[in-house]
């Protein structure tokens, strides 16, 4: 269902709202530190070779973000 979707199944090219962070406290100030709260926008610019981690724009930064930590990243497709 499309809210259930993780920030770590963002597909190549796809856009998505940030709708909320899950992770534990310290990681979450970090994603929230680096821009990733809720309502922006993020996008996927691709995947390492092995599939972790994926780089994502984040309000004009690229940023590069586990596979584990972006899962409980909640987000809706734009």
């Amino acid at each position: 269902m499309e809210n259930d979707l993780s920030l770590s199944q963002l597909c190549p090219g796809q856009r998505a709202e940030v709708q909320a962070l899950h992770n534990e406290a310290h990681m979450s100030r970090r994603l929230r530190d680096m821009g990733l709260v809720e309502g922006t926008a993020v996008e996927c610019l691709g995947r390492s070779p092995g599939g972790d981690p994926a780089a994502y724009c984040v309000r004009g930064a690229v940023l590069a973000i586990r596979r584990d930590d972006g899962a409980r990243v909640k987000i809706r497709i734009i």
